[in-house]
């Protein structure tokens, strides 16, 4: 095999997903799964259950993860790239821990994991390596050999997670009519986070106002605007923006809000916006409700022509993305020279999530970084 299609040290790829409800009698349990630890009560989920209940109890999230799950095996196959791909999720089946076990049970010593998770945070990075931990310590006292985990890089930034972004604004304003178009807002729209989440996301040096996640952010829309008047000679004007906020009101967290900029928008004239889902893998149910069903309902309120625009899901740039991502770690892991893609003003992610690194809420392990104590 050549060093360019060669995966040693890894013997297989884990796609980790965060997971959704199939159906009415799974959302209550699932949200269970999802808030565990923070006491609140079932009437109240039953409510935030309702977004589910809307479209028949069933988040399109675990759908997406089956298509992505098919590309990836499908772009391993045309690539000469003989590598399992297996998938588990924090919050629903397939648990990450029955599929670690399964991992283990086939044979599986050293994964690789790809988190549909793009950015810098600790809801969107360390939690999953929490998760991680969390199974491995279940593997290991059922008393199972443990695989070593490394979790590949965020990829923000890689080319084939933001082309199709790119091409999906330029479709969205395609579907405008012409008197507006030219003049349209972008709304890149990621989701909310507390204020004190993303001051401490990514790396210690990283630490302050909006961290990591937000500067990632920003620079991935500045990247899809300027390719977007690169290849249409229009400035649209844009700005980040957030959604899918959850938290207490007396808790800070990142603003404005979708629905607030679109109102914004709406009092300063603006003649049509295209809400960009930058923050978001795929078309999940937070994509779906939030804009596809909300803020499109806000605007349409408005009288503010909007269009929403598709996020990567399984597209196929996507799925040779996440195998370049996979192939570049596996070289560095051979201490073979890699190429690490990455467009904008940032660079490369790190491949070893250092100490002080999305700090936890609480003291809890973390495999797959520095601070891991499964080595």
């Amino acid at each position: 095999m050549s060093d360019q299609l060669d995966p040693a040290p890894y013997d297989a790829l884990l796609l980790l997903s965060f997971g959704g409800p199939e159906g009415p009698d799974d959302v209550v349990p699932f949200l269970e799964n999802v808030t565990r630890g923070r006491g609140i009560p079932k009437e109240r989920l039953k409510e935030v259950g309702q977004h589910y209940f809307r479209f028949g109890g069933v988040s399109p999230i675990n759908a997406q993860c089956r298509a992505l799950l098919a590309a990836l095996r499908e772009d391993f196959a045309a690539a000469g790239l003989d590598l399992p791909v297996y998938w588990g999720n924090r919050n629903w089946t397939p648990y990450l821990t029955d599929t670690l076990r399964e991992m283990v049970r086939d044979g599986r010593r050293h994964i690789a994991v790809l988190a549909t998770s793009a950015y810098a945070s600790y809801s969107g990075c360390r939690q999953y390596r929490e998760n991680l931990a969390d199974a491995l310590a279940t593997l290991e006292a059922e008393g199972l050999p443990l695989p070593k985990v490394d979790k590949l890089r965020h990829y923000f930034n890689h080319p084939g997670f933001v082309e199709p972004m790119i091409e999906g604004v330029l479709r969205s304003l395609a579907e405008l009519d012409e008197d507006v178009r030219s003049r349209a807002h972008l709304a890149f729209t990621t989701h909310s986070i507390p204020d004190s989440a993303a001051d401490t996301s990514g790396p210690v040096e990283d630490h302050g106002d909006g961290g990591a996640y937000v500067r990632q952010h920003l620079d991935v829309a500045r990247l899809i605007a300027g390719a977007v008047r690169e290849r249409t000679g229009i400035d649209h004007p844009w700005r980040l923006v957030y959604q899918s906020r959850s938290g207490a009101p007396h808790i800070p967290w990142l603003e404005p809000d979708i629905c607030d900029h679109l109102e914004e928008l709406h009092q300063e004239g603006a003649p049509a916006a295209v809400m960009v889902p930058i923050g978001f893998v795929s078309d999940h149910m937070e994509v779906l409700y939030d804009l596809d069903t909300e803020a499109t309902a806000k605007a349409a309120e408005l009288g503010l022509p909007v269009r929403r625009s598709a996020t990567v899901g399984a597209d196929p740039r996507f799925a040779a993305a996440i195998r370049e991502l996979l192939l570049e770690r596996a070289a560095t892991e051979r201490g073979a020279r890699a190429e690490r893609c990455a467009l904008g003003a940032l660079g490369p992610s790190h491949d070893l999530c250092p100490v002080g690194c999305c700090p936890a809420r609480a003291e809890r392990p973390a495999a797959a970084g520095a601070d891991s104590p499964y080595a």
